[in-house]
């Protein structure tokens, strides 16, 4: 969503407002005779991750299942490549990968913008829209911040603003949005978890029309972690046990910018308090996680995870032509327990990526003592899949690059426990001075032995580490995709195990 100055995006929105006529029900904005065109073979789209047709994205937000379909709203200017106007745009899967886009489903009106939020399905009729309304909560960002409902009885298709609006008015906070609700058994009432400048602030509903303040959750006193948002309150199973994981976007990320913690605890339907643990802990150690939340209604009873895959130091100023931004990769959460005792979350991506995979390939088992290439037949995505053990000393362990030269490099330090992701020679990198940098992140439990999943698209690489114990997410903008792997092997000696398989393209 979000500028760091309110004041940026509100004379944004007030711009943007005098050449659109926009009013509480949804009247769309004529975009539709622009001359670009949404061309999914352009350079540096995507092909199994989600991007709008054209334009800019950001947050996911109103996550929800519903008849068979996922729905994926997310932040959305439809008159541009950059921030502004945020509305939400709406598609459909029901695979996850493949998806449908649909039309804008909320456009501003004359409480402000529409923020970022969630989505549920009023299964009771608690709200008194329908058995199964569509119920969308969302942030009003007008000179005040505040917190709105649209509903939807049509499958998610249409929306209707409701006439109370706000049903949170803003209490004197100026950073005051991203609701996140969801239906709590235990004390039977809808609980929203709401960012609140650097704190977390619950409130409980019977109806999702009238709320009350149940309690705050704030950890840090400031800095380093400055503005929270976009938290996710979440019920998990560990042996039995029912633990809570809050999920908080910030800034302040071990590698700079805008990255996504989290705390697990326990909820008692008031007040959530976390285990002792080492916190801060990170969902994703890469540069591009960031305002990821969790499907609603999910119908494993799964917690299924996406963000958007940019960050908010250079967000702005990534390359673009038809479209800016994309979305990580659908990830089921898990937890584990840490050798120092908390749990911890890990992700992996959900196995309907088996639906875009074709056969895998051994391409390497042995020694390597000196460099050793491998081809990829890759065109649109792959997914490598890399065991590394018997290492002789702390180095760099592999290469991806293509024919232009361009590369990112994949090490490891033993001493410290970190991998290390360079991608310094990546491609296109001279829109920031934050963009071109190493990445660290910890290798979590069995330090001898690293496994790592690595799917790597046209402008992204996503890497799991020890079955997704501690994750990596990082943009890239060749020229072409990696096609080479190459193993380092020249000042360093380790066994290799490495796997292949190539993504179809979800778009084509």
């Amino acid at each position: 969503m979000k500028f760091k100055s309110k004041n940026v995006k509100f004379l944004l929105y007030l711009f943007l407002v005098g050449f659109v006529t926009l009013s509480c029900d949804n009247d769309e904005i004529d975009y539709e005779n622009e001359e670009v065109q949404a061309d999914y073979e352009e350079q540096y789209r995507p092909q199994i991750h989600f991007t709008a047709e054209k334009n800019w994205i950001n947050d996911p937000n109103g996550m929800v299942y519903l008849d068979g379909e996922y729905h994926l709203f997310y932040q959305h200017n439809p008159l541009g490549t950059d921030w502004g106007n945020m509305s939400w745009g709406h598609a459909v899967s029901e695979d996850l990968f493949h998806w449908e886009h649909l039309s804008v489903a909320l456009f501003p009106d004359d409480l402000g913008a529409i923020f970022s939020g969630s989505a549920v399905i009023d299964k009771n009729n608690t709200a008194g829209f329908g058995e199964n309304a569509m119920i969308a909560i969302y942030t009003s960002a007008g000179d005040k911040q505040a917190q709105s409902l649209a509903y939807s009885t049509d499958n998610g298709r249409s929306f209707k603003k409701y006439e109370g609006n706000p049903v949170i008015p803003n209490p004197g906070i100026n950073d005051f949005r991203d609701p996140k609700v969801f239906w709590h058994e235990e004390s039977e009432k809808w609980i929203m978890s709401l960012a609140t400048y650097n704190s977390i602030t619950f409130y409980g509903s019977a109806n999702l029309l009238e709320w009350t303040r149940l309690s705050a959750f704030e950890y840090y006193e400031g800095l380093p972690y400055g503005v929270w948002e976009c938290p996710d309150l979440i019920s998990m199973d560990y042996n039995g046990e029912e633990k809570w994981v809050l999920i908080v976007s910030t800034n302040g990320a071990p590698n700079g910018g805008t990255g996504t913690q989290y705390f697990v605890g326990d909820f008692d339907g008031n007040e959530f308090v976390p285990d002792n643990a080492s916190y801060p802990l990170w969902l994703d150690y890469g540069k591009d996680n960031y305002a990821g939340v969790t499907w609603s209604n999910e119908p494993q009873g799964r917690s299924i995870f996406m963000g958007w895959m940019s960050n908010w130091e250079y967000a702005g100023q990534t390359p673009a032509s038809v479209f800016r931004g994309a979305m990580t990769l659908p990830r089921e959460l898990f937890l584990y327990t840490h050798p120092d005792g908390h749990l911890i979350v890990g992700s992996k991506i959900v196995d309907e990526i088996n639906m875009i995979s074709q056969k895998e390939v051994a391409l390497f088992a042995g020694q390597v003592t000196n460099d050793v290439s491998l081809d990829l037949d890759a065109t649109d995505a792959y997914e490598l899949s890399v065991s590394i053990s018997g290492f002789s000393n702390s180095g760099n362990i592999l290469k991806l690059q293509n024919s232009n030269g361009e590369l990112v490099t994949i090490g490891y330090d033993m001493e410290r426990g970190a991998l290390i992701f360079d991608r310094t020679e990546s491609g296109t990198s001279d829109f920031s001075g934050a963009f071109r940098k190493s990445i660290e992140s910890p290798v979590v439990f069995n330090e001898e032995i690293l496994n790592l999943q690595i799917i790597v698209d046209q402008s992204s690489v996503e890497v799991f580490v020890n079955g997704g114990l501690s994750s990596q997410t990082n943009l890239v903008f060749p020229e072409e995709i990696y096609n080479e792997l190459v193993l380092t092997g020249e000042n360093n000696s380790f066994y290799a195990d490495v796997k292949f398989k190539s993504l179809k393209s979800v778009w084509k």
